[in-house]
């Protein structure tokens, strides 16, 4: 039930739903504006009404991006693993440090989406979808709870956690080094597990930079 989810877990949910059927509507107005475009200059995406849509990079993406979806699957998928791993994360940090693990996450899933495609990849397209804060989650999960069994969908085996993430984690690794599955944001998924490991670790004062004070052990 949807009412027995951690309250900052259930308004991502519904947030990110809500984008979607607004999609359905206001596209690509929304993807236009709001979806994560690489670095440099605005280009043209198409036309409509006789006037050209420039697109380009604009700071609040790197945030508004992680609720747009491309697709039924790609949102049921996500949403799935929030709803997953959102709740007992939510449940250990507290809401306030989720909210801000989660949004630090798409942040630098972000980020790292936006190098990989300046310095290595090239092209100009959006990036879209919740990966990159579900792949912080996942970690996060994964380092919280090691040996609960997870079983993965393509992988129909239980597993402990921590094997799971990081068998998951280099399956990304691979993909984006191959460029395998065109059009899934690989270094984008990595970049969200990378950032909630080192947010973890601040919070645990393990890092040179300490917090004022410790939230986790």
């Amino acid at each position: 039930m949807l009412t027995d989810v951690p309250p900052v877990t259930r308004a991502l949910l519904i947030a990110n739903v809500a984008m979607f059927v607004l999609q359905q509507w206001f596209d690509p107005w929304l993807i236009v504006n709001f979806a994560l475009w690489p670095l440099g200059p605005h280009q043209v995406y198409g036309i409509e009404n006789g006037v050209a849509l420039r697109v380009g990079f604009e700071l609040w993406q790197v945030l508004t991006y992680g609720f747009l979806h491309g697709s039924v699957m790609h949102i049921a998928f996500n949403m799935l693993a929030l709803w997953m791993f959102g709740g007992p994360i939510e449940r250990l940090f507290g809401s306030r440090p989720f909210a801000v693990y989660y949004l630090v996450c798409v942040i630098g899933a972000a980020a790292a989406q936006l190098i990989v495609v300046s310095f290595f990849t090239g092209g100009f397209y959006p990036t879209v979808g919740a990966s990159g804060g579900v792949m912080g989650l996942l970690l996060a999960f994964g380092m919280m709870y090691p040996q609960a069994r997870v079983m993965a969908l393509l992988i129909p085996v239980p597993m402990p956690a921590w094997l799971f993430v990081i068998l998951y984690g280099v399956m990304e690794l691979i993909f984006g080094i191959t460029r395998t599955q065109s059009g899934v944001a690989h270094f984008a998924h990595l970049g969200g597990m990378v950032v909630g490991w080192v947010l973890i670790q601040y919070w645990r004062g393990r890092l040179p930079i300490k917090p004022r004070r410790i939230l986790m052990r």
